[in-house]
C-alpha cells in the first residue's frame, strides 16, 4: 500500500484520488437532501452540506490509509460527516433546547456504526419529523461499508467510545445557555482523571471531532489489524489530533459564534498568550503521539495539514486580532504547515 509520506505527494493523491470521489458522494447526498418533505429538515440538511463540505473533504484524507479499498472508506466518512454536520446543524440552529431531542437524534450515530442494530425514529422528540427516509439511508450506508471491512468487531468498542465522547458533547452543549457550562464540566470531571492536564473545555474540542473514527475504520481494511495497532491509533489521535483539530475550527469562527452566541471554546482562554501557549502544546503532543503509529510520517502530516488549512481560511482575515494569531500558530508545524498553508490559499481561490 502507497501511502503518502511527504507534503507534495500526499496533494497529489488528495487531488487525484480522494477530491473527486468526495465531490461525486455529496452530490448523492444533496440530491437526497433536496427530496426531502419536510421544510426544515430540508433547509439544514441542504445547508449543512453546502456550509461544510470541507469536513468531508478533510476526512476523506484519511481514506488514503485504506489502499485500493479507498472509496469504499471515503464512502463511510462522508456519510458520517453528512450525519454529524446535518444534526449540529438541527441543534444548532432549530428551536428545539431538549437534551432528550439530541439523545434521540444522535443515536444515528451510534447506530452507524453498529451494523447489526435496527434503524429507530431518531426525530421521535420534534415536530419535525418526514425526512423522506434521508438519516436512515445515511446511517445504513455506514453500517453496510463496515460490514464489509476485515476487522470490524475489534474497533467496534473503540468506534463507540470515540463516537461516545461526540454525542455527548453534542447534547451537553446544545441545551439552554444557562445549563451548558454547567453539563460540560461535570462531564470533563467524570473523566478528568483518565486524561492529561488539560481544562473541560479543551477536553470538550478532544471530544468534537471524527478523525479517530475515520482512521480506525481506513485500517480496519488492511489485511492484519492487532490490538495493540488500535490502542495507538485511538491514543495517537485521541485526545490531542482530535483537540487539535477542533481547537483550531472553533479559533477562526470566534467572530461568528460571537454574533450568533454559539459555545466557542477558544474564548474561555484568558488571553492571547495562553491560548498561543495551548496550541502550541497540542501541537507538541500531535506530533509527539503520531509518532509511535504505523504511517506515522502520514500522521505528522496531517497534523501539521490541520494548522495550515485551517489558518489560510477566509473567515483568519475578517478578524484582525485573530490574523495576527494565525501567523504564529500556522509557525509552530513549520515549514510542512507552511505548505499547506500556501495550498489551502490556491485552494480556495480556485474554489471561488
Amino acid at each position: 500500500m502507497n501511502v503518502p509520506n511527504n507534503p507534495i505527494t500526499l496533494m497529489a493523491q488528495v487531488y487525484k484520488e480522494v477530491m473527486p470521489v468526495v465531490h461525486e458522494k455529496l452530490a448523492y447526498w444533496t440530491t437526497r437532501a433536496t427530496e426531502i418533505p419536510n421544510i426544515e429538515l430540508r433547509k439544514q440538511a441542504l445547508g449543512s452540506i453546502a456550509a461544510k463540505t470541507f469536513h468531508c473533504e478533510g476526512g476523506g484524507i484519511l481514506a488514503l490509509l485504506a489502499g485500493e479499498n479507498r472509496n469504499e472508506c471515503i464512502s463511510f466518512v462522508v456519510a458520517y460527516q453528512t450525519i454529524s454536520d446535518y444534526l449540529d446543524n438541527l441543534c444548532d440552529r432549530s428551536t428545539s433546547l431538549d437534551p432528550l431531542d439530541f439523545e434521540a437524534m444522535h443515536e444515528s450515530m451510534l447506530h452507524a456504526l453498529t451494523p447489526s442494530q435496527p434503524l429507530v425514529n431518531y426525530y421521535r422528540y420534534r415536530e419535525d419529523q418526514d425526512d423522506g427516509g434521508y438519516l436512515h439511508e445515511l446511517v445504513q450506508t455506514c453500517q453496510i461499508i463496515l460490514q464489509k471491512s476485515h476487522h470490524y468487531s475489534k474497533i467496534a468498542p473503540t468506534l463507540h467510545e470515540l463516537a461516545g465522547y461526540y454525542c455527548d458533547l453534542q447534547v451537553h452543549k446544545h441545551v439552554k445557555v444557562e445549563e451548558r457550562e454547567g453539563r460540560l464540566q461535570n462531564w470533563f470531571h467524570a473523566y478528568e482523571d483518565e486524561l492529561p492536564a488539560m481544562e473541560w473545555f479543551e477536553f470538550s474540542a478532544c471530544a468534537g471531532s471524527t478523525l479517530g473514527i475515520f482512521c480506525l475504520v481506513s485500517y480496519s481494511f488492511h489485511e492484519k489489524l492487532s490490538e495493540e495497532h488500535i490502542l495507538k491509533i485511538k491514543q495517537g489521535y485521541f485526545p490531542y489530533v482530535q483537540g487539535l483539530h477542533i481547537l483550531l475550527d472553533y479559533f477562526i469562527d470566534q467572530e461568528e459564534d460571537r454574533i450568533e452566541g454559539d459555545l466557542n471554546f477558544c474564548s474561555y482562554y484568558e488571553n492571547k498568550e495562553q491560548t498561543l501557549k495551548r496550541f502550541q502544546h497540542f501541537v507538541r503532543e500531535s506530533d509527539a503521539h503520531v509518532r509511535g503509529l504505523p504511517d506515522a510520517k502520514f500522521h505528522q502530516l496531517l497534523s501539521r495539514g490541520l494548522l495550515g488549512v485551517y489558518m489560510s481560511d477566509q473567515k483568519i482575515h475578517e478578524q484582525k486580532e485573530i490574523k495576527k494569531m494565525a501567523k504564529k500558530i500556522v509557525k509552530f508545524g513549520g515549514l510542512t504547515s507552511y505548505f499547506f498553508y500556501i495550498n489551502g490559499k490556491m485552494y480556495r481561490k480556485r474554489a471561488q
